[in-house]
């Protein structure tokens, strides 16, 4: 069965004055860091990335005390002389 509803009331939205809306400015928003990723080389990747190396980079790493870097360039040293 269906009821009619005969004394319904709506209420009216309050008038906003308009001083108060000009005045109003948004609370200021806090900058979200930057999501940064973490990525994880594998062992075959860094090996082949040393293979591919050139010797430029290769002085420069053994310079800054890379120990692989060393190794390479005493091996490289004794393989060259008779």
């Amino acid at each position: 069965m269906i009821n009619s509803v005969s004394s319904a009331t709506h209420a009216q939205p309050a008038a906003k004055p308009a001083a108060q809306a000009v005045t109003q400015q948004p609370a200021p928003s806090k900058p979200q860091p930057a999501h940064t990723d973490t990525v994880q080389i594998s062992a075959a990747a860094l090996a082949l990335k040393e293979a591919i190396e050139n010797p430029v980079q290769t002085a420069k790493e053994a310079a800054s005390g890379d120990a692989q870097a060393r190794r390479l360039l005493a091996s490289e040293a004794a393989h060259k002389t008779p």
